[in-house]
Parts: structure tokens; C-alpha cells; sequence
């Protein structure tokens, strides 16, 4: 017997334990079925369940426990990710409350204790993915930095040098002076912050000055040239002349760039080209050298300028310079600054705003740097991967991320793929004398490239994180070795992602896979939105706003949170989730629990050999029907990723049309014990059974629960998924059924509108009824009468009966005769007083939408949450209307 209630907390744990120990989700690459995988978005060693990692999660296990479900041979590859950055931040601040250091410990030391550290804490959010259902194949769990994901990042690192597609150049990057190590652009995030705009005079050597406006005057010590706009009038005649830098007495040219803009400033900018990206391309164009003037601190360094350093009265002074060094770039621009207006050199300085880098991690502020690194020539890779998107061999879904992906790849840069960390794979490179290089997959080899006796010292740089990614759909599979699972689920069926990593990950595994593999990595590229709170806003820690996953399936459970995250979940689009909209999918995994368990209190279990075929009431047959039309919606909007359309599909037939319909009608039938009674317990059992198999994808712990309570045959974790049925006379079951909900449906309306009291029954009467919709009338009366509050069906002629409520359905008109029932008069004066207000509403709401001003101004949610209450109103207003007009 069913407990009264479904409690999550005590069925998920257990149920997943079992599962797990039975091998339901294992793959099988020996056994028969088309291959169906999909390869985890390696979540950070570092992290834990957010809301982000849920969406992207139950979108996969719906993927996989569906795909099962159709007999494919699945496999959903589980792993986590080393996460260089992030990792070696939590193990160093570890090492700071210890009171000792990376550098106390050593490299081998240090890497000891991350090691200890992940064995520890690394796996919380493999454990938490559990807790939301996830049907990975733990037993093939990888780390990107296990011996044989570390052997392939070898390999390929090798093998890209020998074909000349990795190698060292000296460029700019993005440096982190607190972890002094180059980062990724996905690595920085750029904080608008209050600034000011000097406003600096350089003078020429014939005696006139050029005015630079910068927010970065402490770099002025590298400055290399002046830059205008070639047909920028005010500075045609100063083209190619010479200007004395301030402070440094250095002499450098005026030159003529598209890069500076005759708009912004003083149409003149300072070409800084060591520490600013814009700068570093002029300085390649006109063959400028790039002195360095911050060191891997971002204080202030002049190694590099000292040679050229002079002075010259009244502008520049090789002692203040000198002072200058070692200063923080803040400090550092502070008594630049300063000498500057004592020797009257600053003409002004304004407000400004402007974006500053920070390290997403740690929170420094990041400087362009200009660093000897290892590169990888990305625009060769990329050929094959935009051909491969153009020819369709690999699809975006939604479509529109295409041209996003297209638009990063048109402007690819070489990329930078080493860090100056010591958490990582350790570049397989080592110097010997004279620096010469040797790139091999061990000592041994790149010792047997130098010759015996030449001492060798291995690169101290590690791998970019995004690096050992990029192979991660082939090397989790055994690549290089050529395995049993590699040749049966790659390339692999469809990835699951955000739109923000399109281009750091995507865009590089396509790279990759198609190098490596000669064929594309995934054939489709899911892409989902962020998750927001219920106003549409973005959940932080500031706000107050964010949810822990954990937390809400706690409360509802996790069937409830997955459900809520699926309705959601449509093309592309963001998805509000808040605390309400879990509540309110935990109220329909209640609502199937009940029904499930009414059934059960009525005998309805399932019947061996059942077949749909044979039945012959209506309502069995109807429902029936039901049932092939939500397993074709749902199987179709799964297979075009429309989460949120297989949701809704069975959100409608589970509770409109089952519960709120089917189990209503069958009632009466379920009080009696005939041959109907017999035949609907075997309908009512067969179509839960085919419920629990439709949304098993979504809401597991629920439907195999029941499943098992209630005695379906067969582990619930080995079921298909179910079949469109042989149904006969389903058209006239279907058109029987309908008529009857339609009219009970339109009389609930009419007296609600019309606040008709519950307890007050009111006849029907019929004008103009066909005979077989008199005849459904007659049969259907009793849950005509039970479920519209209606006293008795009879018909009447063409004299209208007085003060009665009308309704037109299909060719009859129904009259609801409302003498005694209400206060007619009153009644229409409420409902005239209701559209008096409603229309002023509208009015408000229409003037603040026609104001261009408002909506400019306004954020985006609020002019949405104006435009949902401007439908709200105006379908009410359609509904009062109606109502008065039943009166008139």
C-alpha cells in the first residue's frame, strides 16, 4: 500500500544506491544498439553544485535516461577537471593559514599536498551530481590529469611542435600579477569603475607641443611613439617629427595609425606597446620596439629603459625615474602624476569611466603583458572547424550560435597555452645549453634528441586548463590507444554547454577532435542559457538572490527540482528559477502520487497480457488516445531538445487530462463492480505505467517508486520507452470525451465569472443540440452533474429563458438560468465597477509602455514584467465583458 505522501529524502539515496550497484547506468561498448554518449562538461576539481552546473546536468541525464529508454547503447562520460588556477588558489590560501607557502614547500612539495587536496575535497561535486539524479558511468570516471589523459597531452604537444603548429613567441597577454602567471580572456572580468583622464603634453624638438589623453600615465615610461589619425588636419605637419618624452628625455616619433580616433580625447595617443594590446599591434605595424616598464608584480620596473634614460631641464630627470622603481603601478602613477604637474607638463584631468580587467579568480587587476610563451597556431587548426559547422557536420542548436561561433573564429588569435603555475601538465620541453630547446614526451627522449653528457632542465610552465580540455571527448575514451570504447561512441552524439565557452572549449575540441581523430568531436552543440532568479534577474552573492541546488532538493526534492528546470528550459533562452517554481512542480509530482494512489485504493494494478486494443468503453479508449498523443509530443520535442515543450506536454496530460478528467470520471464507475469497472482498472493501471515510462527522464525517483509499489513487472531502470498504441475508434472517443469536458469546462467559467456559490446547483438547458450531443448529455449527466455544479440537463425552444446566463458550444446554445442563484443586479454592477478599474489600469500600464523614455531607461525585467501585466488586464477585461454581456 502507498504511504499517504511521497517523502523524497526517503527514496532518493537508496534508489540511486541501487541503481548504481545494479550497473543500470554502465556502458556496454560489446552489446548491440546504436551508440548514443555524451561527455561531461568536466566540472572544476575545485567545485560545488550550483544552479548553472544543475540546469546543464538534467539536461544530459534527460538526454541519456531517454536514449536508454529507446534502446540505444549509452554512454554518458563522467570526469572532472584540474582547474590550474583554481586549484592552486585554494591549496596556496590552505598554505597561508598553515603559515608557509608554495615556495617554503617546493614544487614536488607542493604538488604532494594538491594531490592530498583533491583526494580529500576533490570529488564533493561528483557526490552532489548524484544527489540530482545524474545516470553517469561513475565506474568510467576520468580526471583530466589522470596518467592516461597526462600521456595524450604529451602526445599531442609533440606531435603539434613537429608539425610546427605549437611553438614560442614573445607576445601579449593577460597577466595576473598576484598568481604572475598568464590567463585566459574567459579567466577576466572587466568591473566599470570610476577613473580620470590626464590630459599630458608631450613637446616636439622644434618647440610645439602634442597633447596625450590616458588613464595609464605610469606607463608612459615605455611609451615608444605618438599616434594620430593620417588624415587627422590638426596633426597633418607633425607626422614623422620627434617628440622628448616627460620624465624620460627619450625621443620618440609621431607616426599616423587607424587606431587613433580624431573623436575621442585629443585625437592623440601614447603607443605603449608592452602594456596594451591596441598599442602592441601599431608597434608591429611600424616596427616600434616594446620596452617593458611593469615587472610580474605590476610595480614598476625600468631594466629596460634605463639605457635611454637622460635628462633635460625642466622635463626629465634620470634620478626621479630611478625612484620609481619597485613602486606598485598605483603608487607608481601617483608620483608620476605629481612630478608631472610640478613641472607643468599635466594640462587637466577630467572623470572618467572606464572598464578595468580583474582576474575572475583572486580578484587582481590584470595587465597586459608582454611575455616569451608557448602559442598554439589556432587559425590553421580552425579551417576544418568551420568547415565542419558549414557543411553540417556539426550543428548549433539553437541555429543562431553559429554565427557567434563564426564571428570568434573569423578573429582568431594565436593561443597562448602556457601558465606560470605549478598545478598542471608540465610542458614537455627542455633546455639545454645556449637555451636550445627539445620538445619530446619524456627525459628520455628529449635526452636522446640532446646526446648523452647535455645536462637539461624542463620547462617550468604548465599547460593552459583549456588545453587538456580540448582533447577530453577522445582521450577519456583511451586515445592514443585505439579502444574498444573510442571506436564505438566517438564522435560523440550531442554536447551539452553555455554560450560562453563556445569559443574557449567548443571551438578548441573541434579543433582537436578533428586533428586527431579526422572527424568532428560531437555532431550537435547544444546550447543552453543562464539560470536566473524570478524576476529575470542574475542570481550574486550581492543580491541576495542566488539558490544552492542542494538546498531546494532538500526541501521539494530533487524530482521537483529537475522538473522545474526542464519547464524552463526553452531554446537557448534563460530560465528563471526560483523557490515558488520548484514549490510548484513539487505540487505535481504530489498530485501523480495521489492519483497513482487512488487507483490503488480502487484495485486498479497492472494486468498481465492487457490489451489496448480490446477495449470498448469510451473513456478508456479516450484516455488511451490521451496517452498516444503526449508519447508522440513528448518523443518529438526530446528529440528537438524543446525541454520545456515535453514538460508542458506532460504536465497537461498528467494533470488536466488524467488526474483532473479520467480519474473524475472513472469515480462512479470505480463505486460500482461490473464488466466497465474491470476493464477501467486495467486502463487506469496500463496508462500510469505508460506515465511513469514518459517522464521517467525527468522525474526518476518518483516513477520508479511507484513503479515498484505498484507491482510493474520489470526493473524500472531496464524500461522502454512506450509505444504508440492500436486504439479503436479513437475519433469518436475522442470527439465524445472532448464535447463533455468542453461543456462542464464552459459551465465551471460562467458560474465563476457570474459567482455562482458553490453549494447553489443551477439546471442546464439546451437549444438547438444535436441528437448524439443530446445523447452524450443523457449518458454523461451524472459527471455533468457532480463536476459543473448542475442540477439536471434538459432542453428548451426557442423562448429563451429570462436572466439566464448563455454560452454557445459547438451548434447549441446553454443557458444557465441564474433566478435565485445571485443578485442579478448587483452582479452587474460588480462586474461594470471591475471593468471600470481594470481599464484604468490598462490605461496606466499602456501610457508607461508608450513612453520611449521608460523604456529606454528602465531595466529590461521591468519594462517584461509592465508587458505581462498589460496581457493580464486586458484578458481579464475580455473575460468581465463576457460575463456582463451573459447579463445584458
Amino acid at each position: 500500500m502507498l504511504e499517504k505522501s511521497f517523502v523524497p529524502a526517503d527514496h532518493e539515496n537508496a534508489l540511486y544506491d541501487a541503481w548504481e550497484k545494479s550497473g543500470a547506468f554502465r556502458a556496454h561498448p560489446d552489446q548491440p544498439g546504436e551508440p548514443f554518449s555524451i561527455m561531461f562538461p568536466p566540472p572544476n576539481v575545485t567545485g560545488t553544485l550550483h544552479l548553472g552546473h544543475s540546469l546543464n546536468f538534467v539536461l544530459q541525464d534527460m538526454l541519456i535516461r531517454w536514449k536508454r529508454q529507446e534502446g540505444f547503447n549509452v554512454l554518458w562520460q563522467p570526469g572532472t577537471d584540474h582547474a590550474g588556477i583554481a586549484t592552486q588558489m585554494v591549496v596556496e590560501r590552505a598554505l597561508d593559514k598553515e603559515g608557509t607557502s608554495r615556495t617554503a614547500l617546493g614544487r614536488e612539495g607542493f604538488l604532494e599536498r594538491v594531490w592530498d587536496w583533491k583526494q580529500e575535497y576533490g570529488g564533493t561535486i561528483v557526490k552532489q551530481l548524484r544527489k540530482l539524479g545524474a545516470s553517469a558511468d561513475w565506474e568510467r570516471e576520468r580526471f583530466t590529469m589522470d596518467d592516461g589523459l597526462s600521456r595524450a597531452v604529451r602526445k599531442v604537444f609533440v606531435t603539434l611542435y613537429n608539425e610546427g603548429l605549437i611553438y614560442r613567441d614573445r607576445r601579449l597577454v593577460n597577466w595576473d600579477p598576484k598568481f604572475r602567471s598568464a590567463i585566459s580572456d574567459l579567466e577576466v572580468e572587466n568591473h566599470e569603475t570610476k577613473g580620470s583622464m590626464w590630459y599630458i603634453r608631450y613637446p616636439l624638438e622644434d618647440g610645439r607641443t602634442i597633447t596625450v589623453a590616458t588613464t595609464r600615465p605610469e606607463t608612459m615610461l615605455g611609451d615608444v611613439a605618438v599616434a594620430v589619425h593620417p588624415e587627422d588636419e590638426r596633426y597633418a605637419d607633425m607626422i614623422g617629427k620627434t617628440v622628448i618624452l616627460p620624465l624620460t628625455g627619450r625621443r620618440i616619433p609621431v607616426v599616423a595609425d587607424l587606431h587613433s580616433d580624431p573623436e575621442k580625447g585629443t585625437g592623440a595617443v601614447k603607443i605603449t606597446p608592452a602594456h596594451d594590446f591596441n598599442d602592441f599591434e601599431v608597434g608591429k605595424r611600424h616596427n616600434l620596439p616594446a620596452p617593458t616598464v611593469l615587472d610580474e608584480t605590476a610595480c614598476l620596473w625600468i631594466e629596460e629603459i634605463r639605457p635611454e634614460l637622460r635628462d633635460v631641464e625642466g622635463l626629465a630627470s634620470v634620478a626621479f625615474v630611478e625612484s620609481l622603481n619597485g613602486l606598485s603601478r598605483e603608487e607608481g602613477r601617483k608620483q608620476v602624476v605629481a612630478e608631472l604637474e610640478r613641472l607643468e607638463w599635466l594640462e587637466k584631468i577630467e572623470p572618467h569611466k572606464l572598464q578595468v580587467p580583474h582576474a575572475e579568480r583572486g580578484g587582481a587587476i590584470v595587465e597586459p603583458r608582454l611575455t616569451l610563451q608557448w602559442y598554439c597556431d589556432a587559425k590553421t587548426l580552425s579551417g576544418p572547424a568551420v568547415e565542419a559547422v558549414e557543411s553540417g557536420k556539426i550543428a548549433f542548436e539553437p541555429r543562431q550560435w553559429e554565427n557567434t561561433f563564426h564571428a570568434w573564429m573569423r578573429d582568431i588569435q594565436p593561443w597562448c597555452i602556457s601558465r606560470q603555475l605549478w598545478w598542471g601538465h608540465r610542458i614537455p620541453a627542455w633546455y639545454g645549453a645556449g637555451g636550445k630547446v627539445y620538445v619530446a614526451e619524456n627525459e628520455q627522449d628529449a635526452q636522446a634528441q640532446a646526446g648523452e653528457g647535455v645536462s637539461l632542465t624542463q620547462d617550468e610552465d604548465v599547460l593552459d586548463t583549456w588545453f587538456s580540455s580540448a582533447l577530453w571527448p577522445f582521450t577519456t575514451l583511451g586515445w592514443p590507444d585505439r579502444t574498444e570504447e573510442l571506436a564505438r561512441y566517438y564522435p560523440t552524439s550531442v554536447l551539452v554547454t553555455g554560450f560562453d565557452i563556445i569559443f574557449f572549449w567548443v571551438a578548441r575540441m573541434m579543433m582537436m577532435g578533428l586533428h586527431f581523430m579526422d572527424d568532428v568531436p560531437f555532431r550537435t552543440v547544444l546550447i543552453h542559457g543562464l539560470v536566473r532568479d524570478e524576476k529575470g534577474q542574475k542570481m550574486s552573492k550581492s543580491k541576495g538572490n542566488g539558490l544552492d541546488p542542494l538546498d531546494l532538493v532538500a526541501e521539494f526534492g530533487a524530482d521537483a527540482t529537475r522538473l522545474a528546470i526542464c519547464a524552463g528550459t526553452g531554446p537557448g533562452r534563460d530560465i528563471k528559477l526560483g523557490r515558488k517554481r520548484v514549490e510548484e512542480h513539487r505540487a505535481f509530482v504530489t498530485k501523480l502520487w495521489n492519483a497513482a494512489r487512488f487507483l490503488e485504493m480502487n484495485g486498479a494494478k497492472p494486468t498481465e497480457g492487457f490489451d489496448p486494443a480490446s477495449v470498448k468503453s469510451a473513456l478508456g479508449r479516450w484516455i488511451l488516445t490521451e496517452a498516444n498523443d503526449a508519447i508522440t509530443e513528448a518523443g518529438r520535442a526530446l528529440s528537438v531538445y524543446r525541454f520545456d515543450e515535453y514538460a508542458n506536454c506532460c504536465y497537461r496530460f498528467v494533470w488536466s487530462r488524467f488526474c483532473d478528467w479520467f480519474v473524475e470520471f472513472s469515480k462512479p464507475v470505480f463505486a460500482a463492480e461490473n464488466e466497465e469497472t474491470a476493464e477501467l482498472r486495467a486502463v487506469s493501471a496500463h496508462v500510469l505505467g505508460l506515465i511513469l515510462r514518459l517522464m521517467q527522464p525527468v522525474i526518476p525517483f518518483v516513477t520508479a517508486t511507484l513503479w515498484k509499489e505498484l507491482g510493474y513487472p520489470g526493473a524500472f531502470e531496464e524500461i522502454r520507452w512506450p509505444e504508440i498504441m492500436t486504439v479503436p475508434q479513437a475519433d469518436e472517443a475522442r470527439a465524445e470525451l472532448d464535447w463533455v469536458i468542453r461543456l462542464i469546462g464552459d459551465v465551471r467559467t460562467v458560474r465563476s465569472e457570474m459567482n455562482i456559490p458553490p453549494s447553489q446547483k443551477a439546471p442546464l438547458l439546451l437549444r438547438d443540440a444535436a441528437p448524439e450531443n443530446l445523447e452524450r448529455a443523457k449518458t454523461w449527466a451524472e459527471a455533468i452533474g457532480r463536476m459543473a455544479r448542475v442540477s439536471d440537463v434538459g432542453v428548451v425552444g426557442e423562448d429563451a429563458p429570462r436572466n439566464a446566463a448563455q454560452l454557445v458550444l459547438d451548434e447549441a446554445t446553454v443557458f444557465i438560468p441564474l433566478e435565485g442563484l445571485i443578485d442579478l443586479d448587483a452582479e452587474r454592477a460588480r462586474l461594470a465597477k471591475e471593468i471600470t478599474r481594470i481599464e484604468g489600469e490598462i490605461l496606466k500600464v499602456t501610457r508607461k509602455l508608450d513612453n520611449a523614455d521608460f523604456v529606454a531607461r528602465a531595466k529590461l525585467e521591468v519594462v517584461e514584467e509592465n508587458r505581462e501585466r498589460l496581457a493580464t488586464f486586458q484578458s481579464d477585461l475580455e473575460r468581465l465583458k463576457a460575463a456582463l454581456g451573459r447579463l445584458a
